[in-house]
């Protein structure tokens, strides 16, 4: 056993001797061009072609890489034997990813591909501008050569996309809102976010099966219709008006598309932004996968200006001095220039600047669409129109298993059974309630049984029904004197002269009994 180990000993040294002699001997320019060769020379004969996707790409960051690390992610739970851990901020959701030094096996169209995350410790230099990581990483793709051309570029398409999905899957939505007076934040953005948390789903929404389903077979049209859209030559935007009573759930369908489309949501307030320019300016802030929101549009700010050219001034004799007397044009535009115009609002949602971004949707809520302008209810403009209606039967339906969990085979058997769901179905038709008052009886009553809930309930929608029936009787006796009255003073102006023939004979009467009591007083 000794003497193995000594030859083995002399063997090592020999090595050495001849590694050394041969640093001495060839210079590492030399050294470097045989690695070079040899490398070539067995990659010629090699059946894989390799790809390398560092982190850092000279002093920026590698956008690949990331991506990279968001597609391995999804499957490196399942394949890989030993896994990093980590979350992103901003993000929902745990992402697993490869270890140092671990592979994973991929398939694409029928291929195979090899990853292998590479992590070296980095050698300090002593001088940099810009602090690097201790450790350089990156990933290697392993492929074979035939399949190059299917896997370039059309595999890391698929990557990025993966990736995108993904990151929007598992990052927080937030709620966006213009700053004051368009004033910036500390990182120059106009607006301001907060995570958004709210919950309703269209699960949750009390509306119309059948209409909610026509909502979202036309949000899902749009967020895969990019090609649609780009082949008609169409901006990749849709947009939609809620209208209806105050109370019918517009807000809450907007938080229901949000969560839909796992879309972020820019509240845009009118009554902050100035000028058109400001308008322009907050569009270009968004992000695609977004959705922008105008409440209330008919009452936010005044846009009536638009119609104020719309007939010509008479002309004015020229003035003696031009320069200190603007003309009524002048002034006009430096108006307009100054302050939000309806073909500013047009503009922004249907113009030109529109098509900065991608994938947005645009929302629009009133509560008087009769208010509105012809120019912003045409298609392009406001796609679909959704009229939010009082609750009706089915809605009730979603409401009572919202708040006092009834399932839907339960309600069944007590429509089937009971007198009580049938009066109900008759009296919530007839009482026109919004949601939100049925919402806040259903909330008060949570904690009792169910039938004295809906007892209660029933009991609100009789006398909402018996209100507004006599609220109904006022307005139409007040509406029949109002037409008797306008009736007598189209009478008296049809006829005009026949009045004022009997005012004469009247007055003619009068005269003789005066002039006979006259002679009657006189003396014989």
């Amino acid at each position: 056993m000794k003497e193995v180990w000594t030859s083995v000993a002399s063997i090592l040294g020999a090595l050495a001797f001849f590694q050394s002699l041969l640093h001495s001997v060839f210079p590492p320019e030399f050294r470097q061009a045989i690695a070079k060769l040899l490398h070539r020379f067995f990659g010629f004969f090699s059946c894989y072609c390799y790809f390398d996707i560092t982190e850092i790409d000279g002093v920026s960051t590698n956008e690949l890489y990331g991506a990279v690390q968001l597609y391995l992610s999804s499957s490196a739970s399942v394949s890989a034997s030993r896994l990093s851990l980590c979350r992103p901020l901003n993000s929902s959701a745990f992402t697993f990813g490869l270890s140092n030094n671990d592979r994973l096996v991929d398939s694409f169209s029928g291929s195979t591909a090899i990853w292998e995350h590479v992590v070296i410790q980095r050698t300090s230099p002593s001088f940099s501008w810009r602090p690097f990581p201790d450790e350089k990483r990156g990933f290697t793709l392993r492929i074979s050569k035939k399949d190059k051309s299917l896997f370039i570029p059309r595999y890391l398409d698929h990557i990025m996309e993966v990736a995108a999905s993904i990151s929007r899957r598992n990052q927080d939505r937030h709620l966006y809102t213009n700053c004051r007076s368009g004033s910036m934040d500390a990182r120059g953005h106009p607006w301001e976010s907060v995570p958004f948390k709210h919950p309703s789903t269209f699960d949750t929404l009390a509306m119309d099966p059948k209409r909610k389903n026509d909502i979202m077979e036309d949000l899902r049209d749009f967020a895969a219709g990019q090609n649609f859209y780009h082949k008609t030559g169409r901006a990749w935007k849709r947009g939609y008006l809620l209208y209806g009573p105050p109370g019918t759930g517009k807000s809450s369908m907007i938080a229901a598309m949000a969560n839909f489309l796992g879309y972020d949501i820019y509240d845009l307030e009118l009554t902050e932004v100035h000028t058109n320019s400001e308008l322009r300016k907050l569009l270009m802030k968004t992000t695609s996968k977004s959705i922008i929101v105008i409440e209330d549009i008919d009452c936010s700010v005044s846009l009536t200006n638009r119609s104020s050219n719309s007939f010509p001034s008479p002309p004015h004799p020229p003035s003696p001095w031009p320069m200190d007397e603007p003309s009524s044009s002048s002034a006009n535009a430096t108006s307009s220039a100054k302050s939000l115009t309806l073909s500013g609002l047009l503009n922004f949602t249907d113009g030109l600047w529109s098509c900065c971004g991608s994938e947005r949707i645009f929302v629009f809520t009133t509560n008087h669409i009769e208010k509105l302008d012809p120019a912003l209810l045409r298609s392009g403009r406001m796609d679909m129109h959704i009229y939010m209606n009082y609750c009706s039967f089915s809605a009730l339906k979603i409401l009572l298993r919202n708040y006092m969990g009834m399932e839907e085979n339960e309600m069944e058997a007590l429509e089937e059974n009971n007198e009580l769901m049938r009066e109900l179905q008759i009296a919530v038709e007839a009482a026109e309630i919004t949601p939100a008052d049925v919402s806040e009886v259903l909330i008060k009553n949570r904690r009792h049984d169910k039938r004295r809930a809906l007892e209660e309930l029933l009991t609100v929608l009789k006398e909402r029904t018996l209100g507004r029936r006599e609220r109904a009787m006022v307005e139409s006796s007040e509406r029949k004197e109002t037409e008797e009255e306008e009736e007598q003073e189209k009478r008296a102006l049809d006829s005009p002269e026949e009045g004022d023939s009997e005012m004469d004979g009247k007055d003619d009467e009068k005269q003789g009994m005066e002039t006979e009591t006259e002679e009657e007083m006189l003396p014989n």
